[in-house]
């Protein structure tokens, strides 16, 4: 055995997870991304989709999108730099900037490639990313890829945030990265005081808006967690997703004019990745534009919302500082996050599990996530069941 294969072949988690029957990954769906889905012939209730707004399967965008194959083929089988530039990625990247009210966007392959990709290029060496320990592992990929200088403040603490911002030096770039929505906690960032400090320290924000977009704003727009505060005209980057509210891959990343031509100059995994397919971007266009005219899905997501915090409370769970359509079930302990969520999937209801590196070892959970296209009753018998299993195992009572 070389050294590779030997070193990797300790690695034995899955395997002890299959043997003991809780490996909970990799479950194979049958049908489309709805409330229900299919998995081995059996109807099972949908909690772990990030499909927001339940536009997955709307006519409207699967339409769109397999128009947009009919005239431009399957694949760009090249970059945006080269070969692999549509006039409906222009169109997309318009219409995206002009949703956040910025001068441009910029469309990447995928959002894990638009953290990865513009964190690590847009400071240099004597220049400073700070950065909210529980952001998104792209942002955490992406300020390691950069030789600036990293400073970690605690989650959501802005006490924190200014200790870090008082050791930089006044006269060097100083960049704070946040989810604006945090996608595993459910808690949303205070950017307000992130803002605030920003202007005192002469500092940029970059807010991840993945699970913020088509979910938070004023009055029902979808424009996220940075309008629904109104802080959205003054924070630098404004990055989004594509495979969440906008039922499709991709990503995008809005600022200034003279921030983006340097992204658009520089940012590797966009120069050097296969630009998004025509079929993504069209279905992209498509729920966005759905997004914008039914500010009704919106609203009833939150109605929704509310109704599951209030009932899981009331039935005695920890879901921490939620506030949003993800609903952290705390359980604290990863063989029981296994088990409680091979019981639930048994039970017909499919969630996900989160354990390291997730999250950290003593903060396990179950992540409940809502689509606007839930019924309350489908909410009833998974909080039902949950319930259940939860007390069957001890974690509530």
């Amino acid at each position: 055995m070389n050294l590779l294969r030997k070193k990797l072949f300790k690695y034995d988690a899955p395997q002890r997870a299959k043997a003991a029957g809780i490996y909970p990954y990799f479950r194979v769906i049958e049908s489309d991304q709805d409330t229900e889905v299919i998995i081995n012939g059996k109807k099972v209730l949908m909690f772990g989709s990030n499909a927001y707004l339940g536009l997955t399967n709307h006519p409207k965008v699967k339409k769109a999108s397999i128009n947009a194959i009919k005239k431009y083929g399957s694949g760009m089988a090249g970059s945006r730099f080269l070969n692999g530039t549509l006039d409906i990625h222009i169109k997309l990247e318009k219409e995206l900037a002009e949703f956040v009210r910025k001068d441009e966007a910029i469309v990447f392959s995928t959002g894990f490639n638009v953290n990865q990709g513009v964190i690590s290029c847009i400071t240099g060496r004597e220049d400073y990313i700070i950065w909210d320990e529980l952001n998104h592992a792209s942002i955490i990929e992406g300020q390691r890829l950069s030789f600036s200088k990293k400073l970690k403040f605690r989650h959501n603490d802005m006490i924190s945030l200014e200790r870090q911002l008082i050791k930089c030096d006044p006269n060097k770039v100083k960049l704070i990265v946040v989810d604006g929505v945090f996608s595993m906690e459910g808690d949303v960032a205070n950017l307000p005081e992130i803002v605030r400090l920003a202007r005192k320290y002469n500092a940029s924000v970059m807010v991840d808006e993945a699970h913020g977009i088509g979910v938070m704003g004023e009055n029902y727009n979808g424009k996220g967690a940075c309008e629904h505060f109104g802080v959205l005209d003054e924070v630098d980057l404004v990055m989004g997703t594509f495979s969440k509210s906008l039922a499709s891959i991709g990503g995008f990343i809005a600022g200034d004019s003279t921030i983006i031509n340097y992204i658009r100059h520089n940012a590797r995994p966009y120069i050097f990745s296969a630009s998004i397919t025509p079929s993504a971007t069209a279905a992209a266009s498509a729920a966005l534009d759905i997004l914008k005219k039914e500010p009704e899905r919106i609203e009833n997501l939150w109605k929704l919302t509310d109704y599951s915090l209030k009932h899981f409370r009331a039935n005695g769970f920890e879901i921490g500082n939620t506030s949003t359509p993800i609903i952290p079930l705390y359980i604290r302990d990863t063989d029981k996050t296994f088990m409680i969520t091979k019981m639930l999937f048994e039970e017909g209801v499919f969630v996900n599990p989160v354990v390291p590196p997730g999250v950290a070892v003593e903060d396990t959970l179950i992540r409940f996530s809502l689509m606007a296209t839930h019924t309350i009753a489908q909410i009833d018998e998974a909080i039902d069941k949950i319930t259940k299993a939860f007390r069957q195992l001890d974690v509530i009572k």
